[in-house]
Order: structure tokens, then C-alpha cells, then sequence
């Protein structure tokens, strides 16, 4: 498969607002895309996105909603009002839901796309097993991955291992959001499917998610344009 325009986000799961901050000073022109997860949106809120929007970053608020779909839709529509370019969504929360979070994204901001879920990097067939899903992973994600598109979402988050499994069964502009990212020689961490940012640009990837290497790393900048070199291999 052909190298598609694979683009870099940083997951800024930090404690500390101001050490996160001041690394996302030193990336400025050298990283379009920033993810803010739980952890940071608990703890800081809008307050938070809209200063790292004002920053000059692209925000991809990671919240992973899952609810009944009215208290989905409610959570959406506030999420509109503020500096976000992609949003998550939980697929397993079905159809209804996913409607839902897709038609109130329209309603209030068109510019802001809902990707679905599919599972998490960090399981595996037995962890699955262990929630009463006897499918393996890949046939996991394919089946979400279905449910999520045929609801209208744009863009579907999974492990680079499905990367040429979906490229295979999703239309062409629904894009691939990678986590399980690891630069070679790095630490693996909690997660159990993972690709290098090479080979995740390869298989198909569009965006590739990559936290601790950069935040942990002695220079964040240079860690960023190591695996803005690795993604362009």
C-alpha cells in the first residue's frame, strides 16, 4: 500500500497543565496536532483547549463518550462550541448512540468530526474475553468499524495492526487514527498492538498518536522531528 499523508499528534497526558504547556512552546511550527485526554480535560477543561488552540495547534479532544445517545448528543454539542477539530466516541455504545453524536455534531459545528472507537490498544483476545467478547481483536475492530461508518462517523481510531484490515472495508475519506505508536528502541508501555510510525504510515495510517516518547524524552522537539524522519522513511 501507498504512504498516505500520515500526520503526527501529540497526546499531552500530563498531570500538570505548565510542564505541558511549556513543552507545546518549544513545538510550535514543528507539530500541527495536539490530543487532550480525560486526565487533562478533568482537571482543566475548556480553559485548557481553547489556550492550546490559541497556541496554534489543532485540538483532538480524546474523551471517548459513551452513554445513552441523548446525554451523548447533550456532551457533543457542547464540545462544538469550542476550538475542537476531532472528537471520540465510544462504537460500542451502538447505532442509536453514534447517530446521535453524529447528527449533533452537524447541528451545531460541521467542522468538527466524530471518530469511533473501535478497541482499545490495550487489550488483547483475553481481555476481551474477560468483557463477554469472544471475537479476537482485528474481528472486533471490523465489526465497530461497520456499525461506526454505517452512523455517519469520519474517522475511526484503532490499533495500527487493523490499519490494511479497514483500509480494505472503509470508504476512502473515513480517517485512521492511530495510537499504539512506539518509535523504534522505545518502551512498549501498557500497550499490546503497536507499530513503529513507519509502518503505521505505511500500512495506511493517517494520523499517528504518540505521548511519553516525546513528553518524556530530553528534547521534545528533537523526539518530534525523529519520528516526523521515521514517518517519512
Amino acid at each position: 500500500m501507498s504512504k498516505r499523508d500520515c500526520k503526527l499528534i501529540l497526546a499531552l497526558d500530563l498531570p500538570e497543565k505548565e510542564p505541558a504547556v511549556e513543552i507545546l512552546r518549544g513545538l510550535r511550527g514543528k507539530l500541527e496536532w495536539v490530543k487532550i485526554g480525560l486526565q487533562m480535560y478533568l482537571k482543566y477543561g475548556a480553559e485548557l483547549v481553547r489556550e492550546v488552540s490559541a497556541m496554534g495547534f489543532k485540538i483532538f479532544l480524546d474523551l471517548k463518550l459513551f452513554d445513552i445517545p441523548n446525554t451523548v448528543a447533550s456532551a457533543v454539542e457542547s464540545v462544538a462550541a469550542l476550538p475542537v477539530s476531532m472528537l471520540t466516541i465510544h462504537a460500542s455504545g451502538g447505532r442509536e448512540m453514534i447517530e446521535a453524536a453524529v447528527k449533533a455534531a452537524e447541528r451545531t459545528n460541521p467542522d468538527l468530526a466524530i471518530l469511533g472507537v473501535t478497541v482499545l490498544t490495550s487489550f488483547d483476545a483475553d481481555s476481551l474475553a474477560e468483557t463477554g467478547v469472544e471475537l479476537e481483536p482485528e474481528w472486533q475492530v471490523e465489526l465497530l468499524a461497520k456499525l461506526a461508518v454505517s452512523g455517519g462517523v469520519r474517522g475511526l481510531v484503532c490499533s495500527p495492526l487493523e490499519i490494511g484490515r479497514l483500509r480494505g472495508i472503509v470508504p476512502e475519506g473515513v480517517a485512521l487514527v492511530t495510537p499504539g505508536i512506539r518509535p523504534a528502541g522505545a518502551s512498549s508501555d501498557e500497550q499490546k498492538r503497536i507499530m513503529t510510525p513507519s509502518e503505521a504510515a505505511e500500512a495506511g495510517s493517517d494520523f499517528i498518536v504518540v505521548g511519553r516518547p516525546i513528553l518524556k524524552a530530553e528534547d521534545p522537539a528533537a523526539a518530534v522531528e525523529k519520528i516526523l524522519g521515521e514517518i517519512d522513511a
